[in-house]
């Protein structure tokens, strides 16, 4: 196996695509943008949709499945883009542990993964024809992946380790990985996963920027709620997104200028979508443009961009390019179901890189 450049520790999770109607979202209590449901909700979602699929993954019904999990999905990405990259987690004894296990190495990631007591986690994206499309998960045995699971011998030797968002919500699996890479000097880059796990871990967040090496990885809802949080202010919402840029520009970036000032780390890097990308180190503020494009669908566009951004940046490219690299990857992303998108469609950015 080549060397893992790149280690991502995180939940294990096949995504199932499809489109439904509302009646399938009010049977199965689907009432939330983002909900957690019981396996028994889960299992009853996945009979109705024809099962999961075989070990090669594929097309039950309507449904498209793929490995999923931010962190997986960051090492499947990076993998396409010729960085050595590997993913540990935790599966089931199912055939969605396959899908996922195949999606992987097919890409040409390793996997390291441990076999719970749980049923594989899965997320599906329900898209409600037009309408607002809804997102239920079921993380399973991604949740039974603890401390006791990360070695030394596991992070030795890498560049950087990745650490999914969720884990936070695990403290002595995040303290475990900290503590590990920092004794190591590797870096730990951490996409904080969403707003409301921004909310509740704000704090631990920034006392991680201030005692180990970090690449923070936001979008501009999860920088806003960081700085309101931070702030202790009551926040604004329902705001344009015009209106959300600028409080980024004008209230959150000066305080990631404080927060990355004189020192290497943390390196915080706010995703924009269509607006690019804006990176805050050294107390300096760089900006990446980029245009628009209609998406097929948004998830995992933003685990793209960490990918490439973290491939470029072990490639010792300036963080300017690193995050043009992140916009660039994250716009093909855009046309495909999650992170279902052929090498062939990378290789340029691969060459890139080499």
């Amino acid at each position: 196996m080549a060397k893992t450049e790149l280690l991502c520790i995180g939940n294990a999770i096949v995504d199932v695509f499809t489109r439904v109607d509302s009646a399938f979202l009010e049977r199965f209590g689907i009432t939330q943008p983002v909900q957690h449901i019981d396996r028994d909700q889960a299992e009853l979602i996945l009979g109705e949709l024809g099962g999961a699929a075989g070990a090669g993954g594929g097309r039950p019904g309507s449904a498209v499945f793929c490995s999923g999990g931010g962190a997986a999905n960051v090492a499947k990405i990076a993998a396409m883009l010729g960085i050595g990259a590997s993913f540990a987690g935790c599966v089931g004894q199912d055939s969605l542990a396959a899908i996922f296990e195949k999606d992987l190495t097919d890409a040409g990631a390793a996997v390291l993964l441990s076999r719970g007591t749980e049923k594989t986690g899965v997320c599906f994206i329900l898209d409600n024809r037009g309408a607002e499309t809804r997102i239920a998960a079921s993380p399973g045995a991604a949740l039974e992946f603890t401390d006791a699971d990360v070695s030394e011998e596991l992070i030795a030797g890498v560049d950087v380790v990745v650490l999914d968002g969720y884990a936070l919500n695990r403290r002595p699996l995040t303290q475990r990985i900290l503590q590990v890479a920092n004794c190591r000097g590797i870096p730990v880059a951490l996409d904080v996963a969403s707003v409301f796990q921004v909310r509740e871990r704000a704090e631990e967040i920034l006392h991680y920027s201030r005692n180990y090496p970090l690449l923070i990885f936001m979008n501009a809802d999860e920088a806003i709620a960081f700085f309101n949080t931070i702030k202790k202010t009551g926040g604004e919402n329902n705001i344009s997104e015009r209106e959300k840029e600028l409080m980024i520009l004008e209230d959150v970036c000066p305080m990631f200028k404080i927060i990355t000032s004189g020192e290497i780390f943390p390196i915080i890097t706010i995703k924009l979508g269509s607006r690019g990308a804006l990176v805050i180190a050294g107390g300096m503020v760089y900006r990446e443009e980029t245009f628009t494009t209609r998406p097929h669908s948004s998830v995992g566009a933003g685990d793209a961009f960490c990918a490439a951004f973290l491939s470029a940046w072990i490639r010792g490219r300036s963080l300017s390019e690193c995050a043009a690299l992140g916009n660039k990857v994250a716009r093909e992303i855009l046309g495909t179901p999650g992170t279902m998108i052929k090498a062939d469609k990378l290789k340029s950015f691969a060459k890139m890189l080499r």
